[in-house]
């Protein structure tokens, strides 16, 4: 058994780049942007620490259609999908690698506001999945855990005597 799963949340560095493969039908579309994660550390003397790291993003179909409507450079995004290293001989001949990350999964995160995508919180559709849904849960409200009345203590149910509460003729043997 094996698994390549990749989850990552960060800002896009760059414009996506929307190549269209079969003319302009749109039938395969793909889209490549960068995205910067970044970790926040501290060091023996205390002093915090960055550690910026980018990703190649590769989205294909839905995805890519969703990352040339909504993402342009600074959107967060949230991205899941798997890692792809692939390799090709450049000009001078020399083996050239390259490692990108598939995006199966690529939703906006954020208000609308700080999104100059402008349109935060669109998920597109996942076009594989790997996990069960979890159902939503309503966010706790603090107020209004308080503003709802204590429900009323109620008296338990006396047990009922089957016996006598059959009639004789309903007995089923």
């Amino acid at each position: 058994m094996s698994l390549n799963k990749v989850m990552l949340i960060g800002n896009v560095g760059r414009d996506p780049e929307v190549r269209y493969l079969d003319g302009n039908s749109g039938n395969a579309k793909v889209a490549t942007f960068t995205l910067a994660t970044t970790e926040r550390y501290r060091d023996r003397n205390g002093e915090t620490r960055e550690n910026t790291e980018w990703h190649n993003i590769v989205a294909w179909r839905n995805n890519a259609d969703v990352a040339e409507r909504f993402v342009k450079k600074g959107t967060q995004l949230f991205i899941e999908g798997r890692i792809r290293t692939r390799s090709w001989d450049d000009q001078n001949g020399n083996k050239r690698y390259t490692t990108e990350i598939i995006a199966d999964n690529l939703q906006l995160l954020g208000k609308k506001s700080d999104n100059p995508g402008g349109q935060g919180g669109y998920q597109a559709p996942a076009q594989q999945s790997y996990a069960p849904a979890q159902p939503q849960q309503p966010a706790y409200n603090p107020q209004q855990a308080y503003q709802q009345p204590a429900p009323a203590y109620q008296q338990p149910a006396q047990p009922r005597n089957v016996v006598e509460d059959m009639p004789d003729d309903d007995l089923p043997f």
